[in-house]
């Protein structure tokens, strides 16, 4: 329940301090505000087994919950990306030019493969149409691996903007460091949530290949 509350603090603190309407640019830390702390993290933690919301609900409704949450990321996610873009362009003033800049246009670029990598693990006729030969268990492990690199880089983004000229100048001292601390615990919430939930079937997967050859040489030797 803590991440929740943090959700909702960090996202308001965040809006009340950008202000949509006031001018173009503070829909850019709005729009991704929701988009990665209340769409994102949120549709994570849809499978946390301490935290979610969702404990009781059956799998295939913690899906579509994490299916609608990214979608609505992913919207204002490339909502933002085009108000910063264009406000940059009404400005004249060059485009990624600092590291949060270059993080960013990265980040960006890697949502549809994650969203493309999800809806294979989701949809059945995905995986024959792309004739995919691996398990249903291995995609699972691969989607959720390359979603925890994409939400690692958007955390490394976020953190970027705290350093940015336009935070900076609007916040400073101990609510600096609040917005940091709170950045810095969804990035470990959601990497302790996706290793305690793949490594342990990352391992068994790769024993029992193993223990599979192990025994068909003592069956070859039996029969020798």
């Amino acid at each position: 329940m803590v991440a929740h509350i943090i959700t909702v603090l960090f996202s308001a603190f965040m809006i009340y301090t950008a202000w949509p309407g006031s001018s173009l640019f503070p829909w850019h830390p709005t729009l991704m505000t929701l988009a990665f702390v209340a769409g994102m993290f949120e549709a994570l933690m849809v499978f946390n087994r301490e935290s979610s919301l969702f404990l009781n609900a059956s799998r295939p409704t913690k899906v579509l919950v994490h299916h609608v949450l990214q979608v609505f990321a992913i919207v204002c996610a490339l909502s933002g990306f085009g108000v910063i873009f264009y406000n940059k362009m009404l400005n004249d003033k060059p485009h990624f030019t600092t590291w949060h800049g270059l993080f960013g246009v990265i980040t960006i670029c890697s949502l549809p493969l994650a969203a493309v990598g999800g809806n294979v693990v989701k949809y059945q006729f995905l995986r024959d149409m792309l004739r995919i030969k691996i398990t249903l268990a291995q995609l699972k492990i691969y989607h959720a691996t390359g979603g925890l690199i994409v939400f690692t880089m958007v955390m490394i983004t976020l953190m970027l903007s705290l350093y940015s000229n336009w935070f900076t100048g609007n916040v400073s001292g101990i609510l600096w460091y609040a917005c940091a601390m709170c950045v810095s615990f969804m990035a470990v919430v959601v990497m302790n949530q996706v290793t305690q939930e793949y490594l342990p079937k990352t391992r068994r997967q790769s024993v029992s290949p193993q223990k599979s050859g192990s025994q068909g040489n003592k069956e070859s030797k039996k029969k020798k």
